[in-house]
């Protein structure tokens, strides 16, 4: 039971940071006018970039704030201020991912889909105080599971929208956003109280 909780409690932040539903309007609009093989083949290079990128980070991560000198409070303080203006960003009006997306770029699966739409500087610094706060094992697998589900939502996306429509898509994702800023002030708070408690 108690590494099922330790999972939820990883898996949950990482599902907001990663905000799978509300990246599916983008994913539309740009794979516009391609096969189902070539859609298909932008998916599994989006969700190989997205995932590589995430993991690399989440191991050397650590190593390279010890070699700056900057300890695991520093990073929550400004990884969540950081989370804060990203979700602040997303939910004011004329916010939103679509300023990450370049339409003219060739290999859409890396850029912008990959990253940073799928795995941008919210899932990076999530993932990182996830890592920190519940352990590699946990983390790990939230992630990989988190992955799973981009995947899924990616290529069931028309399916999607048909059901819950742009403005429903939009809807959760504005949701995602704010629970977003929410972790994000969690942070903050535990970064504070971690350095008084040093």
């Amino acid at each position: 039971m108690k590494h099922f909780e330790l999972f939820l409690l990883s898996f949950i932040p990482i599902f907001v940071a990663v905000d799978a539903i509300g990246n599916i309007p983008l994913f539309v609009s740009l794979v516009q006018g391609t096969t189902k093989a070539q859609r298909h083949k932008i998916i599994a290079n989006s969700i190989t970039t997205a995932t590589s990128v995430a993991v690399v980070f989440m191991l050397a991560g650590k190593w390279v704030l010890n070699l700056l000198g900057i300890t695991i409070q520093d990073f929550q303080i400004a990884g969540g201020l950081l989370l804060f203006v990203i979700a602040a960003k997303l939910l004011l009006p004329g916010g939103g991912k679509t300023s990450l997306v370049n339409s003219h770029e060739k290999d859409l699966g890396v850029f912008p889909l990959g990253t940073p739409l799928i795995t941008g500087p919210a899932v990076l610094t999530t993932t990182l105080m996830m890592l920190d706060s519940y352990g590699i094992v946990a983390t790990f697998v939230s992630l990989v599971l988190n992955m799973l589900i981009v995947w899924i939502t990616l290529v069931k996306a028309d399916n999607i929208m048909k059901i819950l429509g742009e403005g429903g898509t939009r809807a959760f994702a504005k949701i995602m956003y704010i629970l977003l800023a929410a972790i994000s002030i969690m942070m903050i708070r535990r970064g504070i109280l971690g350095v008084f408690v040093r």
